[in-house]
């Protein structure tokens, strides 16, 4: 208990963003992925997610990890049901998800509320991605009301609403937490996996990443971080992590891409730099390849989507 008391106290949690959704008619996504962490409450219709099309049932939360890819079905599909990659529904979104109740003619076939937030430790590594869970539903109160919540709050513009969100959303990220543990889900992820947030060296490694993405961040400068060798670093990074320390810098580097497309106006070329690439068509290739869309689209995308 006192250790997770101590990585919740370590979270950075932030608000992205927070919508109610209405779809138009049948679809699937074969290949949704969110670069943060996404929650929906299903109010009505028909919602199915993962790779054995779980129903979500009326009611209920569906959460999913930031990037964690998962099917997500909207309605009774058929053989005639459009099936999308995500490239392609950021195209044809305002055509499916309808958030002004005005827009939609007849009876939706799914009725969801939907939040978007980041949760890191010591903000530097996603906290949920980092346990590596899948997908789940969650049955709870408090969670749903806590979503709504949010919501409402979103919407107004009384004074100190946004201060209002993020304490909710912090409240709602420590009530899925006290979810997984109350219910014992995931026992082994969570018993293996969070062990390292615990260890203060690997910790000063994550903050020396993440606060250098645009600087060489070779294994010689880690293992001089790190206090231990050029020779073990690797594997003493991938021992409590999972993860090569080169493939985990990658990582960092395109989620902090996602970021500046998000919230800048900087260029590719400008973005790549900033994320430690100084060859722009080759920042651009391995951009596309880790999330199956280039990222001129991806700030497109960005923009328009709801969840």
């Amino acid at each position: 208990m006192e250790d997770y008391n101590k990585i919740i106290e370590s979270l950075g949690i932030k608000f992205v963003k927070s919508n109610n959704i209405k779809v138009s008619h049948p679809f699937t996504i074969k290949d949704y992925e969110e670069t943060e962490n996404t929650i929906l409450i299903l109010k009505k219709g028909v919602v199915r997610f993962g790779k054995d099309n779980e129903l979500l049932k009326e009611g209920h939360a569906l959460f999913i990890p930031a990037m964690r890819y998962t099917p997500l079905s909207f309605g009774e599909v058929d053989d005639r049901s459009p099936e999308l990659s995500l490239e392609e529904f950021s195209y044809k979104q305002t055509e499916y998800f309808k958030t002004n109740p005005e827009d939609i003619s007849g009876v939706p076939v799914a009725d969801f509320t939907s939040i978007v937030f980041e949760t890191k430790v010591f903000d530097t590594v996603n906290f949920f991605t980092a346990l590596d869970i899948p997908a789940f539903t969650l049955e709870n109160s408090k969670v749903n009301s806590t979503i709504y919540d949010i919501v409402k709050e979103q919407e107004t513009r009384l004074e100190g609403n946004q201060r209002v969100v993020k304490l909710k959303t912090e409240l709602l990220v420590v009530e899925v937490i006290r979810h997984i543990l109350q219910k014992r889900l995931f026992v082994e992820q969570m018993a293996t996996n969070s062990t390292y947030f615990k260890d203060p060296r690997l910790i000063k490694l994550f903050k020396y990443i993440k606060d250098n993405l645009g600087g060489e961040l070779t294994n010689k400068t880690l293992s001089d971080v790190a206090d231990v060798s050029e020779d073990y670093v690797g594997q003493y990074f991938k021992t409590l992590t999972g993860i090569n320390p080169q493939d985990y810098i990658e990582y960092q580097r395109m989620e902090y891409a996602v970021k500046l497309l998000r919230t800048t106006k900087m260029s590719i070329r400008d973005i790549g730099r900033a994320c430690g690439y100084k060859d722009t068509a080759y920042f651009c290739r391995r951009f596309k390849m880790m999330y199956g869309i280039p990222a001129g689209k991806m700030r497109k995308r960005e923009t328009l989507m709801n969840i």
